[in-house]
């Protein structure tokens, strides 16, 4: 049985320890004790060093009981928190609601899901249910642009089916898709020349790329893919031609072959602008996560969607528009849907949550792992 008090105390406790993405050296080593304390094996594997954060991921297991034949699990969840982010004091409202004063974000955006996770591992023991092995993958740098997973050795995954415990959405609901992500940086290399005495012996970087981007199809390119220009730098004093230019862009879609070839259209408007007016260029574009992409006869999903309807809550699935950690450990070829928490305005100091969804939420993932053994 779900013990809510348990697991309300649990979140408010992880809440409290700071740990802004980049320094998740205090909040590793709580978890790794609580892990501890539970019986499970806690690993902390050895991507630090690429990362630069405060810590690398723990992979934790819970071994499997003696005799059940189930496929091998693995719930994920990140340890980091967008800011601000420090000195958090989160309060439960009469209305059920939790957040923070105010003056930072509350957290729950990933600690109500690790919180979730512990609850379920204490029901697991207590009511003594059988279960396959569980893997539970806690990784640092989400918010950073998923640099933990993305740095994570695939050898520590030992799983046939997995499930991210970070969406948004009512508890039920599950992002079946969700988008690849290309980053793109271009700089162009114009001449510099006196603005007023021989303008025409330069040649205008910002020109140049202005012609480029005239090119290129962004914004909402259809339902699966978009395209858009983050940032635009270069020039100074305006009596000199600007010799320089960086842009930074990115393209999503849930189609692998849209992105790429959406990457490989803006290189060719780069390139033709770039040649014409008689500019250098370089363009360097990394596919920065893969997409992923299921449907209700998926068995990642359709055992979603029975063990929802077994705690008598209506499952859907839905688009994500946003990449997770989830998109990594796709690439790493394991079947991983994101489930929601039910929290709201994330990333914001308005961001809250339920006690109840929460508690939704961990009998939503123990009853995942029911399933499993049927």
């Amino acid at each position: 049985m779900i013990i809510q008090e348990r697991l309300v105390e649990e979140f408010m406790e992880l809440v409290q320890v700071d740990s802004e993405t980049g320094h998740e050296e205090e909040i590793s080593a709580v978890l790794q004790q609580k892990f501890a304390d539970l019986g499970l094996d806690v690993v902390e594997d050895d991507s630090k060093p690429r990362t630069g954060h405060g810590s690398g991921n723990l992979i934790v297991t819970l071994k499997g009981t003696p005799g059940v034949k189930a496929p091998k699990l693995f719930f994920t969840c990140h340890m980091d928190t967008v800011t601000p982010g420090k000195g958090i004091k989160p309060s439960l409202g009469e209305d059920g609601w939790i957040t923070s004063d105010g003056t930072t974000i509350l957290g729950s955006d990933d600690k109500a899901g690790i919180a979730v996770l512990m609850e379920a591992i204490k029901v697991i023991r207590e009511q003594q249910i059988p279960h396959g092995q569980i893997q539970f993958v806690i990784t640092v740098g989400e918010e950073s642009g998923l640099l933990g997973a993305r740095a994570m050795d695939p050898k520590y995954l030992d799983a046939e089916i997995g499930y991210a415990i970070d969406s948004n959405g009512e508890i039920g609901a599950i992002a079946v898709a969700a988008p690849t992500q290309a980053k793109m940086k271009m700089k162009i290399f114009g001449k510099s020349a006196h603005a007023g005495v021989n303008p025409e012996d330069g040649i205008s970087a910002i020109q140049v790329a202005s012609k480029a981007i005239s090119r290129m199809k962004l914004g909402r390119l259809d339902h699966e893919t978009t395209a858009n220009i983050g940032k635009f730098a270069g020039g100074g004093p305006t009596n000199v031609v600007c010799d320089y230019v960086e842009i930074d862009a990115e393209a999503r879609s849930i189609v692998q072959d849209k992105v790429e070839r959406q990457m490989e259209h803006m290189r060719e408007a780069l390139e033709s602008a770039v040649q014409e007016c008689g500019a250098k260029c370089e363009f360097i574009g990394e596919i920065v996560y893969p997409a992923f992409h299921f449907d209700e006869n998926d068995e990642v999903v359709k055992l979603a969607q029975r063990a929802i309807g077994n705690i008598g809550l209506t499952s859907r699935t839905f688009h994500s528009g946003g990449g997770s950690d989830a998109n990594i450990f796709n690439g790493m070829g394991v079947p991983t849907v994101n489930l929601a928490l039910g929290y709201e305005n994330i990333h914001t100091t308005k961001e809250r949550i339920r006690a109840v969804d929460m508690a939704k939420a961990a009998e939503m993932v123990i009853s995942i792992i029911r399933e499993t053994t049927k």
